[in-house]
C-alpha cells in the first residue's frame, strides 16, 4: 500500500515539474487554503449523508491537499510527508502511554489529559491550541471541552438548562435597554450556553444547525412551489396565514 502513497507523491511532483501543469506549479501554501477548506467540508457532507462511495472520493481529494502542503514544504527543505506521518504516530503513542508504554500511567485519566497537553506544548493555558479560524459553534464546543477536561463543567443537565434560561433573561433585559453592544454580548452568551447543551447531550452543534437549516430550506421551497401552483403571492398574506400553510406542509411531510 505504501507504493500507492509514493505513486501519488510522484504524480504531484510531475505536475510541479517545470514541464508540468501551470496551475499546480504556481500554487503556494496560502493559495491552497480555500481548496483545502472546501475539500474538508465536502468530506463532512459525505459523512453526514452516509454516502460512502462519495466519502471514498472526497477523502482522496482531501489527502491530495495534505500531500500537496507537505510537498511544498519538502521543496523548501522544511519537512516531507513521511516526517508528518512519523510525528503523528509518535504523538498517538506518547499521548496514550497506558496502552503503548505503561498501563499504570495516569495521564490519560479525566482531568489529566488537557493538563498533560499543556505541559507538553509549553502552553500558558489549557484552552490554547484551538484554531482561531474554526467556525464559531465548533470553536465554542472545543473550548468548553478543554475546560471540562480539567473539571470546569456542570455535572447535570438541570444546571445547563438553568444557565440557558439565565442567559435568555439577560438577553431580554439587554433588548429593553436597546444597547447594541450589550445585546450582541448577551446573544453570544445564549448561543454559547446552547452549544454547552449540545455538548452535554452529545450532539454536534454545527451538524445540528446545518440539518435544521437544510430542513428549513426544503420546507420553504415546498411552500414556494405551493404558492406558485395556486398563483398566490407572499406579500398578499399575513404571517399567520403563511404559518398555517407552513404547518400543513410540515404535517404532510411527517405523515409520509
Amino acid at each position: 500500500m505504501k507504493t500507492r502513497l509514493e505513486d501519488l507523491i510522484k504524480t504531484l511532483k510531475k505536475l510541479r515539474d517545470p514541464d508540468g501543469c501551470s496551475w499546480n506549479k504556481e500554487q503556494t501554501h496560502e493559495t491552497l487554503i480555500p481548496y483545502l477548506l472546501e475539500e474538508t467540508y465536502e468530506v463532512i457532507e459525505a459523512i453526514e449523508n452516509k454516502d460512502f462511495e462519495l466519502l471514498k472520493e472526497e477523502l482522496g481529494d482531501l489527502l491530495l491537499h495534505i500531500i500537496f502542503q507537505a510537498e511544498l514544504a519538502d521543496e523548501k527543505k522544511h519537512f516531507n510527508i513521511y516526517d508528518t506521518i512519523f510525528n503523528i504516530n509518535q504523538k498517538l503513542i506518547n499521548r496514550k502511554p497506558h496502552i503503548f508504554l505503561n498501563p499504570n500511567d495516569e495521564n490519560w485519566k479525566p482531568g489529566k489529559w488537557e493538563t498533560a497537553k499543556k505541559i507538553e506544548k509549553n502552553r500558558n493555558s489549557v484552552l490554547e491550541g484551538v484554531p482561531k479560524a474554526l467556525p464559531s459553534l465548533t470553536k465554542a464546543r472545543r473550548i468548553q471541552e478543554k475546560a471540562a477536561g480539567v473539571g470546569f463543567d456542570w455535572d447535570n443537565l438541570d444546571n445547563v438548562f438553568d444557565k440557558i434560561y439565565e442567559e435568555l433573561d439577560e438577553l431580554k433585559d439587554a433588548l429593553k435597554s436597546n444597547q447594541r453592544n450589550k445585546i450582541e454580548d448577551e446573544l453570544g452568551d445564549v448561543l454559547f450556553s446552547i452549544v454547552n447543551l449540545s455538548r452535554h447531550i452529545d450532539c454536534d452543534p454545527e451538524s445540528s444547525l446545518s440539518k435544521s437549516t437544510n430542513k428549513f430550506i426544503y420546507r420553504f421551497q415546498l411552500l414556494e412551489k405551493y404558492m406558485v401552483s395556486k398563483k398566490l403571492n407572499f406579500n398578499d398574506h399575513s404571517l399567520s396565514e403563511l404559518d398555517l400553510l407552513w404547518n400543513k406542509i410540515k404535517e404532510k411531510l411527517s405523515s409520509n
